[in-house]
């Protein structure tokens, strides 16, 4: 069993802040994403977690025992970097078999945990091979391998398929989400990457300078977003967002007009997903605009067009054809709404 606490745990070097006041509760088993973009303490807060940097503020419970002055190695954790950090001088049953050299496990448990580990991310083909010879795909089993050979309480992943190609990434990733399922250990992984986070996470913890902007399930933070920034980050493509006015419940921007909007009048920032409007006959939508570009994506079409700075997306059906400059209109009904304060973009409405 491994819940693990964050308590007003805050990190700052100087007058920088990388994490500010973080608190959160990680269930047992549960595997949690922090996501967001470079430099917002998603990182850092793992290194804490792991005992790779100090605490400035707050206390991290592991069970209910504060950790915070346990080295790394008392933590029971086993954390997968992004740059795989594998022995070049070893093979990989070596790589593998070196976190229980370490510990002192008994050796003859040794090569049953090796090739249990081993057999558990495919590797049993590539045992006597060293990394130079592996594939980067490869190389990040090998260090997978290695986590799960010390059977931790935590595991702790950096963006581990950050060095792969969009193929391998897909690949690793499934095969992460059936070792978390099959391990059942408490997980936290770090990422950018948004569909990562939507496709492994239990809960999702999206953050910016340092700060969690929203916790919650896939579906509840694609669905609900707290603010622009939450709904910016997350889908793909990620929610549209635009800048107007409301007036008497009329939203209203360059090429836009939405009615019966329950919204006070001023600015606000209006968003919708591009897979929930649809096309309307001409000159019949909420937004009627000149085709900025048109992308094939196989199984569905995308129509972006400009509304004022913005870049505002539309799928269409994978049959739709029609050129740049052509006028277009868009649906966009009143309940696909998503709703924002146009000062500090947090969510209007319930």
């Amino acid at each position: 069993m491994a819940q693990i606490e964050l308590r007003n745990v805050s990190k700052r070097w100087g007058s920088f802040v990388g994490v500010d006041d973080f608190n959160l509760t990680i269930a047992d088993k549960e595997f949690l994403v922090l996501l967001g973009p470079s430099g917002c303490g998603k990182t850092t807060t793992m290194r804490m977690i792991a005992g790779l940097e100090d605490v400035t503020d707050g206390d991290i419970l592991v069970d209910g025992k504060r950790v915070n002055d346990l080295e790394p190695k008392d933590r029971d954790v086993s954390m997968v970097f992004q740059s795989y950090a594998l022995y070049p001088n070893m093979n990989v049953y070596e790589n593998i078999r070196f976190p229980l050299k370490v510990r002192g496990i008994d050796p003859k448990t040794h090569d049953e945990k090796v090739r249990r580990a081993s057999r558990m991310v495919e590797l049993d083909d590539f045992l006597h091979r060293k990394p130079a010879e592996l594939s980067g795909g490869q190389r990040q089993r090998v260090a997978l391998a290695r986590a799960i050979v010390r059977e931790p309480n935590v595991f702790l992943m950096d963006e581990p398929l950050s060095n792969l190609d969009a193929k391998l990434r897909v690949s690793t990733r499934a095969q992460i989400k059936n070792l978390s399922h099959e391990l059942a250990v408490t997980t936290i992984y770090v990422t950018h990457d948004q569909i990562e986070a939507m496709t492994l996470a239990d809960r999702v913890v999206v953050m910016k300078g340092g700060v969690v902007q929203q916790v919650g399930s896939p579906t509840e933070i694609y669905d609900r977003p707290a603010n622009a920034f939450v709904a910016s980050f997350i889908g793909s493509p990620a929610m549209n967002l635009m800048e107007g006015q409301v007036s008497g419940g009329v939203f209203s921007a360059a090429h836009v007009e939405i009615r019966g909007l329950n919204a006070p009048d001023g600015p606000l920032t209006l968003g919708f997903r591009a897979e929930d409007a649809a096309l309307a006959p001409q000159g019949s939508g909420q937004i009627t605009a000149p085709i900025y570009t048109l992308e094939l994506l196989g199984d569905a079409t995308m129509i972006s067009v400009r509304v004022g700075d913005a870049l505002v997306s539309v799928k269409a059906d994978k049959s739709y054809r029609a050129e740049i400059g052509d006028m277009v209109s868009f649906s966009i009904p009143n309940e696909i709404c998503h709703l924002f304060n146009a000062k500090d973009g947090a969510r209007l409405g319930d």
